[in-house]
């Protein structure tokens, strides 16, 4: 026995399965994880899940940007983009005749690196281009998609960060068998098929990093704080000189050297029988030779010993973020580093920046957070001033809420409820197959073992404020990074000239041999399980209430929701009065001290206004729900108008008002806004500057007074009903107001107008909005396969030809969204973010596309298939049960609808398809969205699409 183990809760035990497959479980695991390691290394997490007939599943390899070449950065996330293209079996048409053809392009491209002359490199660049068109009459693109989503697979993607690259996927538990097929034919070898079209996607990628100054100011900031280790010197997406000069080679040492199995695992977490899994996993992956990994020396950082300040400049508003360099995840500072950061913002509840800086309004906002990494992590707070103080001012006022802490002017309960609140939040995250799923890849990347995970509340549990006292002084010294992100124009942003892509073929009617056995491969259907909504919700009066109740089956949070219906349409102020709330105390209460309350309690509140609803909840263990409601009540029906907070609360709301319009995501969602809706909609007829100045923070506070006796209906998720029922009638009133007339907002006919916003950034974003018929259900089956077929996704007929054969964007999709609403339009959306320079030809192609459907009838069959496969193997859970039925009340519906939309789907052929575009989409006008350097528009381009305008932020905000 190993007795430094025997008083941890959590001990790791060894078991040996019916097959004789050895594994290890942790004592007191409620998720009863198995992890097993077979004979070449490969780990194998497996955890039951039974909400669904799924499994979530991850393949997280232990390598990422951390490990590229110096010469070539950027390379691991290409090769992730790069695993996508298939292989020797996936995607090729003819690989004798194929593999000839990328044995030139890869030769080439290592002449191309090598040349020092620029015009020398372009003739090369062309003669890849040359090679590349005859390669791809041989490549069948996004074969691996294909076949992917013929299994009914969803959230197919890949990410790549510092130490890792993590492959995802969530499939039908009967598709499992294939699904490893599939998976061991991808990591048995990598083929670089479709090279230099995926090059300028990543290209593409890395421009949107150029227009997200969050990532400029990471970028400087991690630079800083790692000055020689390759979490602060290499980026993720790499340097644009090492992206303009791959390396094939370079490329197919890294995946020989990185992608071994016993240097990934395999997690899965679903519904799933552990014999069998294992044995599938074994029998396929089992086979793939072990190999030692490259030797690594370790880069040791020497300690930061002063003040380092950066500085970065973009439209934005301005704003400073600090950082201190922590030791890795898991280590005794991380885990202090960590409670630090909740002493000071607890998800905006109750930390010192909530309380001090965030809810007395003396800045615009700040928060603190933490990042853990293999090597090394980093603490940091951010600030953000309001017009009138400069960022030292900021600076200053954070750095003061860390001195409270090292003089121990936090108050004692503080801690406990932080740990409390790790719990909770804990035991949400596992609940669910993915939650869990993460959490398993996370412990696997970061070298950890699942018992020192689940001992890890315990280790924070033994804090004590003393530590966290002593820690604060030990660490916090002049030893940090601040990084200053000032308003101005970005003069480091790279432009690249468009290389001139000749588009390739994608051969869309093409299927390897492998597609084809993969399809002929016939599995058991899952059957589809339709909820009925009668009998999974309970239902009863209180008082002149309606309560509906939906049992939680999994663990002790529960959950109330007061639902009213009526919302900003009927009162256009109602969201204003919830969030002057938030600032708002009661004669007993501060409002810092309400926070607290709450905190102390483990009860989360959230107020939710939308068009025509406004919903109240809390959140928290279910033996607090009462003192959550008592404490909310109390709040809303006592609660003090005080002129001077509702002052600074209207200074603070203008100043966000200023900042939202810097911000182009925001200026983004506002342009396509206006362009869908007009001048007058409900995004833009908010209330006035004069307006806010000039009211008394009565009329708002008196709303959430009254609030309580208006119709409202409650939504109780928990397990014990009846002592719900038992206290919530003495916090009930019959109502005595009815509710308001709602505003009617015109949904206008979209007819050719183009709408410009300027904005300095790399790319061009371009939106087109077409105003369709009003919803119809019987369309929803169709609706549901044209996305799959058409429009969204990365097997789509759009994806295929904008990003794979012409690699005219990183970003581009088509939707059509059917209304929420009976009565009301639907809408038509297409989207493509790229080069000003690739601009036209991407509108060009997206309108071709449009013009006239093409039929695919292998890809059609796939997407009618994926979606009757998604829809038998979802099952509707958890307060979806109650949330579902209101939504479906809209549309004039009390069943389970994708009974009907499987149907549907069932019996389509793509003569309905190409019926419905006929009809409800080829005949639309659509008005356009774009934004962007107006020096890079091609306004001859532009006026063929329509009517040129160019809005001011004011009309298309509002304000």
């Amino acid at each position: 026995m190993d007795l430094y183990m025997t008083d941890k809760r959590h001990r790791e035990t060894f078991h040996t399965d019916k097959n004789n497959y050895e594994y290890t479980t942790v004592t007191h695991d409620e998720n009863k994880v198995r992890i097993y390691t077979l004979k070449n290394g490969l780990k194998v997490f497996l955890a039951q899940n039974f909400d669904a007939p799924r499994i979530q599943t991850f393949i997280p390899v232990r390598t990422g940007s951390n490990n590229d070449p110096a010469d070539n950065t950027g390379l691991a996330h290409y090769l992730e983009h790069m695993m996508f293209k298939g292989t020797s079996k996936i995607g090729t048409r003819d690989w004798e005749k194929e593999k000839i053809l990328l044995d030139q392009i890869s030769e080439l491209y290592e002449q191309h690196k090598a040349e020092p002359d620029p015009e020398k490199k372009k003739e090369i660049y062309k003669k890849i281009d040359e090679i590349s068109q005859e390669a791809s009459q041989y490549a069948i693109a996004n074969e691996y998609d294909k076949i992917i989503s013929s299994l009914g697979a969803s959230g197919t993607n890949a990410h790549t960060w510092f130490d890792e690259t993590v492959y995802k996927n969530n499939i039908p538990n009967n598709e499992l068998e294939k699904w490893l097929k599939v998976e061991k034919e991808r990591f048995s070898e990598i083929v670089l098929r479709l090279f230099h079209t995926e090059l300028e996607s990543v290209y593409e990628e890395f421009n949107r990093a150029q227009d997200n100054d969050t990532r400029l100011v990471s970028y400087e900031l991690m630079s800083a704080l790692f000055p020689t280790h390759p979490n602060g010197q290499q980026t993720t997406l790499g340097r644009p000189e090492h992206l303009k000069n791959p390396s094939m080679k370079a490329i197919h040492k890294y995946f020989d050297e990185y992608y071994v199995p016993n240097n990934y695992a395999m997690v899965l977490v679903g519904d799933l029988d552990f014999e069998e899994t294992i044995q599938l996993v074994d029998e396929y992956f089992g086979a793939i030779p072990y190999k030692e990994l490259p030797k690594k020396t370790p880069i040791i950082e020497k300690p930061l010993t002063e003040i380092v300040k950066r500085t970065v400049k973009s439209p934005t508003t301005p704003r400073v973020q600090l950082a201190w360099r922590t030791d890795s995840y898991g280590t005794r500072e991380a885990m202090l580093a960590d409670i630090m950061v909740n002493i000071l913002s607890n998800r905006g509840e109750a930390g010192l920046l909530d309380l001090n800086i965030n809810q007395t309004q003396k800045m615009l906002w700040a928060q603190a957070f933490s990042v853990g990494l293999k090597q090394y992590g980093y603490f940091s707070i951010v600030a953000v001033p309001k017009e009138t103080q400069t960022l030292d001012e900021a600076k200053d006022m954070v750095l003061e809420q860390l001195e409270l802490v090292k003089k121990g002017e936090f108050p004692d309960w503080m801690l406990p409820a932080i740990i409390n609140d790790f719990k909770l939040q804990r035991m949400k995250g596992l609940e669910t197959a993915e939650g869990l799923a993460t959490n398993l890849y996370d412990t696997y990347i970061r070298n950890r073992t699942w018992e020192q995970e689940l001992n890890e509340m315990d280790e924070y549990e033994a804090f004590t404020k003393e530590d966290i006292i002593k820690f604060a002084n030990e660490f916090f010294k002049d030893n940090y990074v601040v990084v200053n992100k000032e308003k101005g124009v970005n003069d480091k942003l790279v432009r690249v000239e468009n290389p001139g892509i000749t588009p390739v073929k994608i051969n869309r009617d093409a299927q390897s041999d492998f597609l084809q056995q993969i399809l002929s491969e016939k599995t058991e259907d899952i059957q589809s399980e339709f909820i009925d909504y009668q009998k999974e919700i309970t239902t009863d009066r209180i008082k002149d209430k309606k309560l509906s109740f939906v049992k939680n089956k999994y663990n002790d949070v529960a959950q109330v929701h007061f639902i009213f219906p009526f919302g900003s349409d009927h009162d256009r102020d109602l969201g204003v009065s919830t969030q002057i709330l938030q600032y708002l105390g009661t004669e007993k209460f501060s409002p810092e001290d309400l926070k607290k309350e709450f905190f102390k309690i483990g009860v989360s509140n959230d107020f939710k206004t939308t068009q025509d609803q406004l919903l109240i909840s809390l959140s928290g263990l279910e033996e607090n729900i009462e003192k959550g409601i008592d404490l909310l009540q109390h709040w809303m029906y006592e609660v003090k108008p005080d002129q001077k907070i509702y002052k600074q609360f209207v200074d603070t709301v203008l100043e966000n008002r200023e900042a939202v319009k810097k911000d182009k995501n925001r200026i983004m969602t506002a342009l396509t806004n206006y362009t869908k809706l007009g001048a007058f909609s409900r995004f833009t007829d908010i209330i006035s500057k004069e307006e806010l100045q000039n009211s008394r923070v009565e009329v708002f506070a008196d709303r959430m007074k009254k609030l309580f006796k208006f119709p409202y209906e409650i939504f109780y998720y928990g397990k014990d009903l009846e002592s719900f029922k038992g206290y919530i009638g003495k916090y009930v009133e019959n109502e005595s107001f009815s509710i308001p007339e709602p505003k009617k907002y015109p949904e206008p006919e979209t007819t050719g107008n183009v709408y410009f916003t300027g904005y300095d950034m790399v790319q061009m974003e371009m939106s087109k909005i077409g105003r369709g018929n009003n919803v119809n259900t019987a369309d929803f089956g169709k609706i549901n396969v044209f996305n799959e077929y058409f429009g969204r996704g990365l097997s789509s007929i759009v994806f295929q030809e904008i990003r794979e054969s012409k690699s005219l964007a990183y970003s581009a999709y088509v939707s059509y969204a059917a209304n929420a609403e009976l009565g009301h339009p639907d809408y038509v959306t297409t989207y493509i973010g790229t080069q000003p320079d690739k601009l036209q030809i991407a509108v060009d192609t997206m309108n071709d596309l449009m013009n006239e459907l093409p039929e695919v009838s292998i890809q059609f069959e796939n997407a009618r298939n994926a979606a009757l496969k998604q829809i038998a193997s979802t099952r509707i859970t958890r307060t979806n049960i109650f949330f579902n039925t209101l939504k479906l009340k809209k549309l004039g519906i009390s069943h389970d609808f994708r009974k009907d939309i499987y149907q549907q789907i069932q019996g389509m052929k793509f003569e309905d398809i190409k019926q419905f575009y006929q009809t409800s989409i080829k005949p639309l006008r659509f008005n356009t969205a774009i934004i962007g350097k107006k020096e890079n528009l091609n306004m001859e381009a532009v006026h063929q699409m329509g009517t040129f305008k160019e809005v001011t932020l004011e009309e298309i905000f509002g304000y």
